[in-house]
């Protein structure tokens, strides 16, 4: 049976605020009871991620902070273990370190960047994890990849926590989610996404997902039952109905054809990244996902969603 962790939310900001604004809506999410505020990696109208988090941490005394995710391929992994281990410095240890391979096409055209296969972006994540690892240690080290070279680096400062922030990687394919299995210490289940038409549906329910966790429980081994899991809502909005069933219809006919088969309304309902229900529906919900797969972790989006299921939820 998975291991019954307390549950964890995490509020998602994406915008450009003052430092005022940006300090409120961090104050307005630990009283909330989120455990943690995220910021993403993009180059897109929002603010950068690591004044962003700082000014988060400076603004609170409880919420963990980290990105959702960093792009690995934006900054040499060295660089940002600087910029993550001064985070977890001014914060007081309250970083998570979560980091991806990159996967929006239109950003790497935009700065000149080449979008590597995506063998290759996978393989440079593979040795980031292993530099920031190093540079978060102990004394110096050195390492030398085909992407990374690394030669008796003492990096400062160390984070406070030891041996490392927690470690968050997330994906809907094999390869990353082994990685996460061997490496991390939250997996973040997402679904696969499909080139020009978004998440495969079929990579949304709840079979899939037990799929992917079979293939993390594989790779981990022995540290299975140490690991944390986090899904989040991914190609529908977050709706609170009273009629969940004709919701889930409306989304069947938006997915129609992105598939070799149609969801039921079933699937949809029981879908770890779909959040559709009642407040006491999503509530059972989210205690099933972790009573059978071990979910704990939600990232749910800005403060105003889903309040009332955090408040009933958070830390039981």
């Amino acid at each position: 049976m998975p291991t019954r962790r307390p549950f964890t939310f995490l509020a998602a900001f994406q915008a450009v605020l003052d430092g005022k604004a940006l300090a409120a809506e961090a104050r307005r999410a630990e009283a909330l009871g989120f455990s943690a505020m995220v910021v993403p990696d993009h180059l897109i109208e929002q603010l950068s991620p690591i004044p962003a988090l700082a000014t988060i941490a400076a603004a609170t005394d409880r919420l963990r902070i980290g990105a959702f995710v960093h792009n690995n391929a934006l900054r040499h992994p060295a660089v940002l273990a600087q910029d993550l281990a001064s985070l977890d410095v001014l914060s007081d240890g309250r970083l998570d370190v979560a980091i991806g391979a990159g996967w929006r096409k239109a950003e790497f055209d935009a700065i000149g960047l080449s979008f590597e296969t995506a063998a290759i972006r996978q393989a440079q994540l593979e040795e980031a994890v292993a530099v920031l690892k190093g540079y978060f240690g102990d004394g110096p080290f050195s390492f030398s990849g085909e992407h990374y070279t690394i030669t008796e680096l003492d990096g400062y400062p160390k984070p406070v926590q030891r041996p490392h922030p927690p470690l968050f990687i997330g994906g809907g394919g094999r390869r990353t989610l082994s990685l996460a299995g061997r490496e991390a210490n939250i997996v973040g289940l997402a679904p696969r996404v499909v080139a020009g038409q978004g998440p495969d549906p079929a990579s949304l329910t709840l079979a899939a997902t037990q799929e992917k966790i079979g293939w993390v429980r594989e790779a981990a081994g022995d540290r299975f039952d140490d690991l944390a899991f986090n899904v989040y809502p991914s190609a529908w909005p977050i709706t609170i109905t009273d009629h969940p069933r004709a919701e889930a219809a409306r989304v069947i006919a938006q997915l129609r054809g992105r598939a070799a088969t149609d969801l039921t309304v079933d699937e949809v309902l029981e879908a770890p990244h779909l959040f559709i229900g009642s407040v006491n529906g999503l509530v059972e919900k989210f205690q099933l996902l972790r009573q059978r797969l071990g979910i704990s972790s939600f990232m749910i989006g800005d403060t105003n969603e889903l309040a009332a299921v955090v408040e009933r939820l958070a830390g039981t």
